[in-house]
């Protein structure tokens, strides 16, 4: 039997409340520069702290070993979604983010302004991480200047900081692509090509990506730091299984960066707009507390500053999360987990295959009898190391939603 299948079959309604908390890439590595202390350990979080007594602990791998992911399939095996059998491009999940309605043969992707020297080689990948309203200029010279290649339209609408998205709508497109994006500084920008060379389609589409940077280019060519961009993510919107459907929750998605509310409504999530800040995002969700079952809340400090190597940057990120937590907790929910769709360690400056630290509280997950919600905790806990798409059947389980199986 499949086991979806028998999870729908076991499927009992229960009036718990769940809530799904991330920090993004919150898991670390211990290495001898940081006196054998990840960023975790060494945060001062008594909140945390007071909530393993009552929790379980463990380790998630967000893939396979090994495999270091993106933002996207590290959700979406927090969604209870098989990274691998359901691959979505960024391009569509940050579309999706930024409110915009994606139509059946869109190709979307994830651009971000960079800095070119005179060769055309990227010096700075996010072009000294530019202010959103310097991106949202220049993506308005994009706009008046590249409208329409051929017989299709151009779609170019600004994110936060140095992101932006491109939606290239027509006929006879689809993707993946693979990224205009060498990932590394000191390289050209490389040529977009389809993962299916035999695709008419996907050819189509990566003579269109090429098309719109020679059309693109020479438009922001004299606005330094931000005088080129890199593309990633080229792709067309999949089908997907909606979560409430699938779990039969009623889900909200509380988060700021756009890529995570496109993630989020991609399954079928209600995006709550507003919120900026961690406080506001807990007192959001007392807000909403009523109006659904299960809570996606999405944290983006601990990643970013993991991607900068800068420890006590993501060591403060974590302390003002903590700082925070009592927020949520004035109407604790029932199932409570914290953890992260990946890690981002400092050593490394970039997502990692390290499986993330979880913490799981609720009235039947017993107590590990830890001090601390750390990495090294997690090692030792009850809920060992298992892949990250279970992780909404133990949250399931932990609400008493699942009948027992066989005689």
């Amino acid at each position: 039997m499949n086991l979806d299948s028998l999870y729908s079959e076991l499927t009992l309604k229960s009036n718990a409340k769940l809530a799904l908390v991330v920090l993004d890439g919150l898991g670390d590595i211990a290495t001898r520069e940081q006196n054998y202390m990840t960023p975790l350990e060494a945060s001062f979080t008594p909140n945390l702290d007071a909530l393993t007594q009552d929790g379980a602990q463990g380790r998630m791998t967000p893939v396979a070993p090994g495999i270091s992911p993106g933002s996207g399939p590290g959700h979406l095996a927090l969604f209870g979604y098989d990274p691998l059998e359901f691959q979505v491009g960024r391009g569509v999940i940050e579309a999706l983010g930024l409110g915009l309605e994606l139509k059946a043969g869109d190709v979307a992707a994830r651009a971000n302004f960079c800095s070119l020297d005179a060769k055309g080689i990227v010096t700075d990948r996010r072009a000294g991480r530019i202010e959103t309203e310097v991106c949202e200029e220049l993506c308005g010279r994009l706009v008046k200047k590249v409208k329409r290649i051929g017989d299709t339209d151009v779609i170019i609408k600004a994110g936060k900081g140095h992101r932006f998205v491109v939606v290239f709508r027509g006929k006879g497109l689809e993707g993946p692509l693979t990224d205009a994006d060498p990932h590394r500084e000191g390289a050209p920008i490389p040529k977009a090509e389809p993962i299916d060379k035999k695709s008419a389609k996907a050819n189509k589409a990566a003579k269109l990506v090429a098309e719109f940077y020679k059309a693109a280019l020479p438009v922001i060519a004299a606005r330094k730091p931000a005088n080129g961009f890199l593309m990633r993510g080229i792709a067309h919107q999949p089908a997907i299984p909606n979560f409430q459907e699938r779990y039969g929750l009623k889900a909200a998605c509380i988060a700021v960066y756009p890529m995570y509310k496109g993630l989020a409504q991609l399954v079928g999530m209600t995006k709550l707009e507003g919120s900026q800040t961690i406080q506001a995002q807990f007192e959001r969700y007392l807000a909403e507390y009523d109006r659904f079952d299960y809570f996606f809340i999405h944290y983006k400090y601990t990643d970013m500053h993991g991607e900068d190597g800068n420890f006590a940057a993501k060591k403060n990120a974590i302390e003002e999360f903590d700082a925070a937590l009592p927020i949520l907790l004035q109407k604790r929910p029932e199932v409570l987990v914290i953890t992260g769709d990946h890690s981002t360690p400092c050593a490394i400056k970039g997502h990692s295959w390290h499986p993330q630290p979880v913490l799981l509280v609720s009235p039947c997950s017993g107590s590990d009898k830890l001090d601390r919600f750390t990495e090294t905790g997690a090692n030792l806990g009850s809920l060992g190391v298992f892949e990250a798409k279970y992780l909404i059947r133990l949250m399931q389980a932990n609400a008493k939603m699942f009948d027992k199986f066989g005689a």
